[in-house]
């Protein structure tokens, strides 16, 4: 059995480390912040030191204990709490890495309580790393992969999906959908197109190209459904 003020000691890192992931989530206004963040790593910390120590009065010769058992709990237990930092709104889901990060910090708190501190300190700048050194370049990406849903009124019979690959050239590849649409009280059809992993400009200078054909009418830009 370890003193008590080595335990204390470590309770009081995995308040430190949990208190770095959660300031992070915590400057982007998310209901899992420091505060949250902070509880689980020192919750999971105090199981850890529990399942290792609690019960060392009981042991004997004929009582044989799994220390592992309750730091196993710990990890399927902190499901249900990131759970309910997932939000469903229409079909955008968030939250998963605020759910997420309340996952790995429990494990950073079983770590801390194992003794394993290099390895705890190491996992949390890891983390910050992710959370928040990576976040430019998802950004990057995803600006450089978004969905252009356009829709088109064109003079009858006067585009297929063979010419407006003709048109777009290297884009072409990225059509997901085309769909030609007959108006029987005109004599234009409308055609509905769907290309994918575009950047802004990108989507900017197929629309103009597009308004630009002397067989469209309109061309109209049309929000994202996804």
């Amino acid at each position: 059995m370890l003193a008590h003020w080595e335990l204390i000691i470590r309770l009081v890192i995995a308040a430190g480390l949990g208190s770095l992931i959660g300031a992070e989530r915590e400057r982007l206004i998310w209901a899992a912040g420091l505060r949250t963040h902070m509880l689980v790593c020192v919750g999971s910390c105090l199981f850890m030191v529990v399942s290792a120590y609690g019960f060392a009065t009981v042991l004997g010769p004929n009582v044989i204990l799994d220390p592992s058992r309750v730091a196993a709990q710990v990890v399927s237990g902190i499901g249900f709490l990131g759970a309910g930092s997932i939000l469903l709104r229409g079909d955008l889901v968030r939250g998963l890495t605020t759910a997420a990060s309340l996952w790995t910090v429990a494990a950073i708190g079983l770590a801390v309580g194992g003794g394993l501190y290099v390895e705890a300190i190491a996992a949390t700048i890891i983390i910050l790393l992710i959370l928040a050194g990576i976040k430019p370049l998802e950004k990057w990406y995803q600006r450089r992969s978004q969905t252009l849903h356009v829709r088109l009124r064109v003079a009858r019979g006067k585009m297929s999906l063979n010419s407006l690959s003709e048109i777009l050239g290297f884009a072409s590849g990225r059509i997901s959908r085309f769909t030609c649409t007959p108006d029987s009280n005109s004599k234009y059809d409308d055609v509905d197109i769907t290309i994918k992993r575009l950047s802004a400009e990108g989507m900017a200078a197929i629309v103009r190209k597009l308004e630009a054909l002397p067989i469209v009418k309109d061309a109209v830009k049309m929000p994202d459904s996804n």
